[in-house]
């Protein structure tokens, strides 16, 4: 069993918290508070001294909750320990009340998290390539939506939209909290589509938002056209891509590191798994390296500047 219905006790338990943080803050109670008068009341219990859950504990308490959650697939489970889910979603600042756009989810590994995270308070929104037109009865059918009907109760309010890779909105101006992609800036780089993308992103997220990016590294030095086509890119190329778009660099983590990756397989970063192109040719070797090594970055959308009151 899950603990979801305890996750949703403890968002209420939250909630008084934050109501007690507020009325504490309001002008001379906080003082009062400093310097208590004398009580002839026996002494509280030492419970009552708590300070109120902070909002990244709980975030923190809510996202161990549903990455034990039943709903999750036992396959994508076992790629936790590669992808470190958690420490990701808290350096991108993934909060319940947020509004996250995630780029190309595919089947859902990360929307099988994001979706209930959000499911209350917050709004997850998968954005999927436009259908061709050879493909767009498979997209009817397609594994993300599949999931998504068959259990309302995780993903009821997820949302999907389509874009055009060519011409990408994913939304109105603004809109957005926090677009999030995983693996997937590879891809457009190699369909020519990046700098429409990034442009896209910056154009959806609200002033101040965050762009989260993880992808294939390449070796330190290695230029783009010694790589494109392996699914590796350089860190540099990444963070151009985005300054171009308009983004800000704020800090770049180690979360999803792999230094036993050396980057010169015969298939490119699709050897490693979980694709294993290769097989059973030296399945064990590559189940001994685990997936790529992999940059975390995050970017930022400058806030609006002030309203100048200069006649």
């Amino acid at each position: 069993m899950n603990s979801w219905k305890e996750t949703r006790m403890a968002k209420a338990r939250f909630g008084v918290a934050l109501l007690l943080a507020a009325w504490l803050s309001l002008p001379g109670v906080a003082g009062a508070q400093a310097t208590p008068a004398a009580s002839t009341e026996p002494d509280q219990p030492t419970d009552m001294l708590v300070p109120p859950t902070s909002a990244s504990d709980f975030t923190s308490s809510q996202l161990d909750s549903i990455l034990a959650g039943d709903w999750r697939a036992p396959k994508n489970r076992a790629r936790d320990v590669y992808r470190h889910p958690k420490a990701t979603l808290q350096f991108f600042g993934v909060r319940p009340d947020r509004t996250v756009i995630e780029i190309t989810p595919g089947g859902g590994w990360y929307a099988e998290i994001l979706a209930p995270l959000l499911h209350d308070d917050g709004h997850y929104i998968a954005a999927e390539k436009m259908p061709t037109a050879d493909s767009e009865a498979r997209s009817d059918d397609s594994a993300l939506r599949r999931k998504f009907a068959a259990d309302p109760a995780h993903y009821g309010n997820a949302r999907i939209v389509e874009f055009d890779p060519k011409a990408p909105v994913f939304g109105p101006p603004d809109s957005a909290d926090l677009v999030l992609t995983f693996r997937n800036v590879h891809n457009w780089v190699m369909a020519d589509t990046a700098p429409a993308m990034f442009k896209a992103f910056f154009a959806v997220l609200r002033p101040g938002g965050v762009l989260g990016v993880v992808d294939h590294r390449a070796d330190e030095g290695a230029s783009l056209e010694s790589v494109k086509g392996s699914g590796y890119l350089p860190t540099r190329y990444v963070v151009k891509l985005a300054t171009e778009a308009g983004f800000t660099l704020d800090e770049s983590s180690e979360i999803n590191a792999n230094p036993k990756d050396t980057r010169d397989y015969p298939k490119g970063v699709w050897t490693l798994p979980p694709t294993l192109t290769l097989g059973e040719q030296d399945r064990s070797k590559y189940l001994a390296i685990g997936e790529s090594d992999r940059m975390t970055l995050r970017f930022t959308k400058p806030a609006a500047p002030a309203a100048s009151t200069t006649p």
